[in-house]
């Protein structure tokens, strides 16, 4: 029975905004309508300016990308032109050395390889591309299989590349000065 005599709780001592009424149609809104539209109008124009710096900072990069691959493209087609002239000089010796079969294997080695160099010179970016999309569509496994031995291949020039440089630091003091470890 004594909780019944107990006083309910308020839930806030801080009193409600009082309603304000609507204002009438055609009744002055005051300076707040004029402030709006005009930040409305600079957020637009901010959009805008957004839109079109992100716009042409993406085509800035697919121009540079394109240029890149170009160049690309152009010095592995002149690297396979190099494989084939030596494939086919080669041919020669292979004749003498191992017979005139194994000659005519390496010369449609190089006849190959200089047919594939020509097929990717003339080939524009954009084919290329999608025959790359085809082939990972086509053959998904052998797709990630070339990823991963790619990835390994970078891999090990990396490393090759950090333990090849030369070391900075207490081991290398430690070498100049001691002439006698020279020896």
């Amino acid at each position: 029975m004594a909780e019944a005599t107990k006083k309910p709780k308020r839930a806030s001592t801080k009193a409600a905004p009082k309603p304000q009424a609507p204002l009438k149609e055609g009744a002055d809104r005051g300076f707040h309508e004029p402030v709006l539209a005009t930040i409305e109008g600079a957020l637009q124009s901010k959009r805008t300016t957004i839109k079109e710096s992100a716009s042409n900072l993406a085509k800035q990069a697919t121009d540079k990308a394109r240029d890149y691959v170009a160049e690309s493209k152009a010095r592995a087609g002149g690297a396979l032109d190099e494989v084939s002239k030596l494939m086919a000089d080669a041919a020669d010796t292979v004749d003498d050395k191992l017979g005139a079969q194994y000659g005519q294997y390496a010369r449609s080695a190089a006849n190959g390889i200089a047919g594939f160099s020509e097929s990717l010179k003339g080939k524009e970016i954009e084919d290329m591309i999608a025959d790359a999309r085809d082939f990972v569509r086509k053959s998904p496994v052998v797709a990630i299989g070339i990823a991963a031995a790619m990835g390994f291949a970078v891999a090990r020039v990396v490393k090759a590349g950090i333990d090849g440089a030369p070391s900075t630091g207490a081991d290398s003091n430690a070498h100049d000065e001691n002439p006698a470890a020279d020896a």
